[in-house]
């Protein structure tokens, strides 16, 4: 039977490549095929590095199956073209680089790297997936043809286990208002907070904000974002970091309202998280069609609040206007805001004026 591997740029516990990739896995290997995640083991999580393989070793049969997961710029990307097996690539968007060249010049460096790699890997994949509509346009730009959208392959189960620890802590009565995602440029934390403090200042005081999420590489960013807070002058900040799973439930399951101010998503996974884990339910606005988009097109999460249409209930959701916030008969609705980062599909199509951002 033919083996199937995987190759992924960083293994870590929590990021959504590799809790997929581990999902991927332990389905395959169910399935009877053998089967194992490959990563330079200078980027595997040291605490993992019995659970991955260091991509140096990869052996491929030519009946044997590569999936490689593309979202950075790796040594496995160009390692995938010239695997004598049948290859598969799967998409998970490149964040332009532009959100990083002040935070991280390093990271800036690896996405235009990335972006390269995707585009000189047009034809090396006999299959290729993307996990958005979005993302799948992205590859058709950059020259892929015969692309198919796989939605990404997530634990659902995981997210039924809650720390009562971290519930009790947040379910103290004040209001949460929660954002879930990593501490990067490009998800406009520094938004949350402005809409935040105009929702504490005029309407609930004792609220709370809640951003779980880590800023392992974006430290600059994190101080930024600290600062914006403290000069907003608002108070009963958390700043969660990394934590596990059963603690993000609890986060979802505490919260009053889920506010994402993001400028540039591939998937937005936690919109899904928030909806299984939280009880919130997804509402869409003009221009909803169902597909996630890096712009960010109208979409929402609404909590239903108790008593639909009660009289007399404050309107929890009404200062985040600066979030296209509003509230109808008990139930919060938090949309974002559409926007569109235009960046070449690939960097030679800028160079060469054949890139026409609308």
């Amino acid at each position: 039977m033919p083996s199937i591997h995987q190759l992924v740029a960083g293994y870590a516990k929590s990021d959504a490549i590799s809790n997929e990739a581990r999902v991927l896995r332990d389905m395959f290997r169910r399935w009877g095929f053998a089967s194992d995640i490959y990563c330079e083991t200078r980027r595997i999580l040291p605490e993992l590095r019995g659970d991955a393989r260091d991509l140096a070793g990869l052996r491929c049969a030519p009946e044997d199956i590569a999936l490689l997961h593309l979202s950075i710029g790796s040594p496995a990307n160009d390692l995938f073209q010239v695997l004598p097996c049948r290859r598969v690539l799967l998409y998970h968007n490149i964040t332009p680089s532009s959100f990083f060249r002040l935070i991280n010049q390093s990271t800036a460096a690896n996405l235009e790297l990335g972006r390269r790699q995707a585009c000189a890997l047009s034809g090396a994949a006999h299959i290729v997936l993307a996990d958005s509509a979005f993302n799948a346009a992205e590859l058709r730009e950059m020259g892929y043809g015969g692309v198919s959208v796989f939605p990404l392959a997530l634990e659902l189960e995981s997210l039924d286990r809650t720390s009562p620890g971290m519930l009790r802590a947040l379910a103290d009565g004040r209001t949460n208002v929660l954002f879930v995602g990593r501490g990067a440029p490009n998800k406009k934390i520094e938004d949350v907070i402005t809409a935040f403090a105009f929702f504490q200042r005029f309407v609930d005081p004792d609220a709370r904000l809640v951003h779980a999420g880590s800023y392992a590489g974006t430290e600059r960013y994190a101080a930024y974002v600290r600062a914006a807070a403290r000069e907003a002058g608002i108070g009963n900040v958390l700043f969660t970091g990394s934590i596990p799973q059963e603690e993000l439930n609890a986060c979802y399951a505490a919260a009053s309202v889920f506010v994402c101010m993001s400028e540039h998503e591939g998937f937005c996974i936690p919109l899904l998280e928030a909806k299984k884990a939280g009880g919130f339910r997804g509402r869409g606005g003009a221009g909803n069609d169902g597909r996630c988009r890096g712009h960010l097109q109208e979409e929402g999460l609404r909590r239903r609040c108790g008593n639909d249409g009660a009289a007399g209930r404050r309107d929890t959701a009404a200062p985040f206007r600066a979030a296209r916030t509003v509230r109808e008969g008990g139930t919060v609705h938090c949309t974002r805001r559409r926007v569109r980062t235009a960046e070449p599909a690939c960097p030679d199509a800028a160079a060469s004026g054949q890139y026409h951002p609308s």
